[in-house]
């Protein structure tokens, strides 16, 4: 229950919920409050004491109003609403002297700092600071981490807010970062100097309000007034984390995250953010024809007259790769449709129902987790497939939620309640009877893409479906692919499977399913991004446009739908995904009816209309599968390798340092040896 109270703030007076702190209470009247230690997502340090306001009619001193609840103030004289000033004579002299010891030792680096220009210690000095320092002592000097290849330190910069240190130990999960030290010795480092291992690391970038933590791919490039920004979304997972793309001239600089409470909140994993070189290198930018077994670069119009002789008459089929955008899904069967072909999206085997929504979305959405008392994972190991969603699923944790997992044990950053690692766990689970506290209290199971690529993977999406119901739990299935489930919406499925697609076909139109291995024989024709192992198998390669240099829908793992935004133009002759099929289908003579994304969306929301509901997470239909026998292998991963799951973080450089580091770590040698 809502426990609401009245409070005076600088002469208004509101009604909020007495739990509130005041620094909360000031945001909701309007007044902004400058602060460093605190943060809405994090515990509360209130070791800056810049947030002090005056409370009047309490203790003849400033209060920080990040550590004050609103229900601690007491009453006026005459029971008024208790009364807080933020602009009080006693406030402005607190924030200077605040102010003035935080840039005792601070180094006048802002012109040769990363973060200069958006930096929040800059622009609290000239709104809240003085003009001068009565400070002529030596500036204590602090010797830089080794955070490893993200995170670079100029620690002599730290004001020591424990942002980053409450960041990795509440929301990644790991505890190598701590303060050591006291008064002018205090210090935050790492323990024993050992270098970060998560996959959230690179949010400290953005936590560090001052430049202490900045990044170090990004170091040196560009300032922030440079950069051209663009909001979009990220598709190196599932997940659909809202990004923003910054770009300097044709090249993409850096990803930096967006808040969105029902996705992401204001989170990134590390190869969201750092992906960026791979978007440089090893790109396609003119269309290529094999001849005598070499490819030769060609130009648009005879690439597009090969590509439509050798499809005309034949048995084709078209591959939608992990990485399409929903409009270029739904081009490519109505392309292939047309020819007399199939579409099949479901490149990995995935035994995901066609037609049944709530099958191969799930009834949950990303925000059930925070209410969940009860989650089972099945065949997943979130750290590795959704770094984000597994940070949401510890911040249940903390508030007491009990954690599940069938499959292979790992480190999840939180205790869980490991049932097995095979069929048999889940049968188990399935033949025991749901307790009073699952059944009464919110619940979510949560399937991955391990589970569901055996040739049982039916059987498995129909138990863990049983168990939704025995438990009264929500199901979430967690995608690894981020279009995979706007390619299941407009229905590029093929009857059988992927075995039952590519079974005697003569053509393969292959739409960046780099994820593949074609088998010697049919004709392929490959459209895609990145010389990866798709371009190697093709016969004629399309050069087309990665996801930050054309407009595209992707529906998440949740299925929300949401558009990326162009933040760049395809480099040399590549075209957007749409435009390509557009154009080959005139070659082919069964034209496509659209002349632009807009007409080709028209005719996507007319067939399916809940695409237009951008950012509205559907209600599924709940339609349980039949049951089948289970079989008897251990749950598999869908994921090993977190930086190397596409042909975007294949290509960059930073991501195979990682995925060798990543490596080393886990085959380090133990003290005997």
């Amino acid at each position: 229950m809502s426990d609401l109270r009245k409070i005076n703030i600088d002469g208004n007076e509101i009604e909020v919920d007495g739990a509130m702190t005041l620094i909360q209470a000031c945001e909701e009247a309007g007044i902004e409050i400058p602060r460093f230690c605190y943060h809405e997502r994090l515990t509360i340090a209130g070791n800056c004491r810049m947030c002090l306001v005056e409370v009047v009619g309490g203790p003849p001193k400033p209060a920080a109003s990040c550590a004050m609840q609103v229900r601690d103030l007491r009453p006026g004289p005459e029971g008024q609403a208790p009364q807080v000033k933020t602009n009080s004579p006693m406030v402005k002299k607190a924030r200077e002297g605040v102010m003035e010891f935080l840039l005792i030792n601070h180094p006048l680096d802002c012109p040769i700092c990363d973060q200069g220009g958006e930096c929040d210690l800059q622009d609290q000095a000239m709104a809240y600071g003085v003009d001068f320092s009565r400070f002529r002592e030596p500036k204590r000097a602090t010797d830089d981490l080794d955070l490893g290849p993200l995170v670079e330190t100029h620690m002599t910069r730290c004001i020591s807010c424990t942002r980053c240190v409450r960041f990795t130990t509440e929301v990644a999960g790991i505890k190598q970062m701590g303060q050591t030290g006291r008064g002018e010795d205090a210090e935050i480092t790492s323990y024993l100097g050992e270098t970060l291992d998560s996959n959230m690391q690179g949010n400290i970038i953005d936590l560090c309000p001052v430049g202490a933590l900045v990044s170090k791919p990004y170091a040196f490039t560009a300032r922030p007034w440079e950069l051209t920004k663009t909001e979009s979304i990220d598709v190196m997972d599932a997940l659909g984390s809202n990004i923003r793309v910054d770009t300097k001239g044709r090249e993409v600089m850096r990803f930096i995250p967006r808040n969105h409470d029902g996705v992401n909140e204001e989170w990134i994993s590390d190869k969201t953010r750092f992906v960026w070189d791979g978007l440089r290198r090893q790109r396609l930018d003119t269309p290529y024809i094999r001849e005598n077994g070499k490819l030769r670069a060609a130009g648009w119009a005879e690439a597009l007259t090969v590509a439509a002789t050798a499809m005309n008459g034949k048995k084709v089929v078209g591959l939608v790769g992990d990485l399409a955008p929903t409009e270029a899904a739904y081009a490519l069967k109505a392309m292939i449709e047309g020819q007399g072909g199939s579409v099949e999206c479901r490149t990995d085997n995935a035994k995901l129902p066609a037609g049944n929504r709530g099958g191969y979305v799930g009834t949950a959405s990303i925000e059930d987790i925070d209410a969940a008392k009860y989650v089972m994972f099945i065949g997943t190991n979130p750290v590795i497939e959704a770094p984000v969603l597994n940070a949401r699923v510890r911040k249940a944790w903390v508030n007491g939620c009990n954690v599940d997992l069938i499959g292979a044990p790992v480190d999840l950053t939180y205790d869980y309640n490991h049932k097995g690692a095979d069929r048999a766990a889940l049968q188990t689970i399935l033949d025991t009877k749901p307790t009073k506290a699952i059944v009464e209290n919110p619940s979510v199971v949560i399937i991955g893409q391990g589970a569901l690529r055996e040739a049982d993977g039916e059987a498995v999406l129909a138990a863990a479906m049983q168990v939704c119901v025995a438990s009264k739990s929500k199901l979430m299935i967690l995608h690894s692919a981020a279009g995979r489930v706007g390619a299941m919406d407009v229905g590029a499925v093929t009857k059988g499977g992927m075995a039952a697609a590519i079974d005697g076909v003569d053509v393969v139109y292959n739409m960046g399913a780099d994820e593949v291995e074609i088998a010697d024989g049919p004709f392929v024709i490959y459209q895609g991004s990145h010389g990866d192992r798709g371009a190697h198998r093709a016969d004629i390669i399309l050069p087309a446009a990665a996801y930050t240099e054309e407009n595209g829908l992707f529906v998440n793992t949740e299925g929300r739908p949401q558009l990326a935004m162009r933040a760049g133009f395809a480099p040399g002759e590549a075209k957007e995904n749409w435009a390509i099929l557009r154009a080959l289908s005139s070659e082919l003579g069964t034209k496509l009816p659209f002349d632009s994304l807009a007409q080709l969306r028209t005719a996507m929301v007319a067939d399916h209309p809940h695409l237009a509901q951008i950012d509205v997470v559907a209600k599924n239909e709940w339609q349980p599968l039949k049951t089948k026998k289970l079989g008897k292998a251990k749950f598999l991963n869908a994921v090993t390798d977190f930086y190397l799951t596409n042909p975007i973080a294949r290509a960059s450089e930073l991501m195979a340092e990682l995925s060798a580091n990543a490596k080393s770590r886990a085959n380090a040698p133990i003290a005997a040896e």
